[in-house]
């Protein structure tokens, strides 16, 4: 991981980490990188409805135009609609200024190629080399070669619209319940469940640039739970700050999440002849319960290292359709390039729609395996050597035999913190805890 660009754009606390200094080099920098070679080359660039997005974007804005940029301006919009418009206008790349889930004290800039694809680590790095070292690129434009900022014209109404080519049905008889976090598809969600005819109840929908996930949203699951059951709904969705995730809630209030979703889609998708190469992509989180129900289902699952970036590069080395996360990223790349909530959200309407059925039931094709999650505190030169300790090795072999294919063990260092995440998976609660909690405290001995 580099010094700016983390597993998903730069992130840090705006202002102080993300200052407008440093959103007017990223835009000056890495537009140039992103476009160079282009005539009069355009991006498009968005935000959520964090407070300091103004400030950022005016920045970043203004080092795109230094680099003779056109800004295709887009406002507030989620983003997966950053990565779907761009397209539509044939854009040489864009930005989507947002911390997703994080506190509004936080915001962060993320970078789409010309595919809605996001950058290469090359192409990362090479960013990072001239900002960290205070260059400036050798191209500076004057007069007519300066580039613009345009207003893209109802750029939400053009993301709708293509959302509603991905189904084939109408809504109508069915009672959602969403939750918007405050955050970017406060707008979206609401106008296009009802325009495809569904019975909508709307929570925190009202942004002032300081409530984006206050106790709401995807990472407060018990608002959408609280709602469905206020509400009688079939269905509660719940989004995060920039709705490229969500999670569900059925008809009886029980959470269904990520793991859930892929398999009741991916199951559904097999039937329809739409899951390309019989096969879905998970990452080492995913729940063993998942395996199961799409072995029944003669579905098969590759899985990668934590991070849609990494679910995204596998689905297209091997062109698969269908790949996600526990956590509610889930993308459907026949239609759109990373994690999209609200086509995830109405994908799975589609499946409950056409079948005729609840939730709940649809859910219940996967039982999910119990699992602990223990961090081992460990020290921060040491914590990716965990596997190089025969010792920790010799525990996790002999943890996995006493299992025998009916549970399994993955640790990995934290990204940004001094320590490794043991996960135990298996079929009684109290044996995987005791097991986890022996397990990272020998990480923890080992590799202080």
């Amino acid at each position: 991981m580099g010094k700016l660009f983390g597993t998903d754009g730069v992130r840090g606390i705006a202002n102080k980490d993300l200052s407008p200094e440093l959103a007017y080099k990223l835009g000056r920098v890495g537009g140039y990188f992103l476009t160079k070679g282009k005539k009069r080359p355009k991006m498009v660039v968005g935000m959520d409805t964090r407070i300091s997005g103004d400030m950022l974007e005016g920045a970043l804005s203004s080092g795109l135009n230094s680099a003779g940029i056109d800004v295709l301006y887009l406002g507030v919009l989620p983003t997966p609609a950053v990565a779907c418009i761009l397209r539509m206008l044939n854009a040489d790349g864009g930005v989507m200024i947002t911390a997703s889930h994080n506190p509004v004290e936080y915001n962060g800039i993320k970078f789409f190629n010309e595919k809605g694809l996001k950058l290469t680590d090359e192409l990362e790095n090479s960013i990072e080399e001239y900002i960290l070292n205070n260059l400036d690129i050798d191209y500076v434009p004057v007069a007519e070669n300066i580039g613009r900022k345009i207003d893209v014209k109802e750029p939400l109404r053009k993301y709708m619209d293509y959302l509603k080519e991905t189904i084939d049905i109408d809504l109508k008889g069915l009672k959602v319940a969403v939750d918007c976090g405050n955050g970017a598809v406060y707008k979206a969600a609401p106008q296009l469940l009802s325009e495809l005819g569904a019975q909508v109840y709307v929570i925190n929908s009202e942004p002032n640039g300081i409530n984006i996930n206050v106790n709401c949203g995807s990472t407060k699951p018990e608002e959408i739970q609280k709602l469905v059951l206020e509400t009688g709904a079939h269905i509660g969705l719940s989004f995060d700050g920039d709705a490229d995730r969500l999670i569900a809630a059925d008809e009886k209030g029980k959470i269904v999440d990520g793991d859930h979703i892929l398999a009741i889609c991916g199951s559904y998708m097999k039937e329809k002849g739409e899951l390309n190469n019989n096969t879905l992509v998970g990452t080492v989180m995913t729940n063993l319960g998942l395996d199961i129900c799409l072995k029944e289902r003669n579905i098969n699952i590759i899985k990668t290292k934590v991070g849609d970036r990494y679910v995204l590069e596998e689905m297209l080395k091997g062109n698969y359709s269908l790949g996600g996360e526990q956590s509610g990223h889930i993308i459907f790349l026949d239609y759109n390039t990373t994690g999209d909530g609200l086509l995830t959200a109405i994908q799975l309407l589609r499946v409950i729609k056409e079948k005729n059925t609840n939730l709940s039931e649809l859910s219940a094709m996967m039982k999910d395996m119990p699992q602990v999650l223990v961090n081992a505190q460990v020290s921060e030169n040491k914590k990716n050597y965990y596997l190089d300790d025969e010792v920790i090795k010799e525990k996790i072999e002999k943890i996995e035999k006493h299992f025998a294919n009916k549970g399994r063990v993955v640790i990995r260092p934290s990204g940004t913190e001094p320590l490794v995440r043991v996960m135990i998976e298996g079929e009684n609660l109290e044996e995987i805890n005791t097991y986890a909690k022996e397990l990272a405290n020998l990480v923890e001995q080992r590799l202080q």
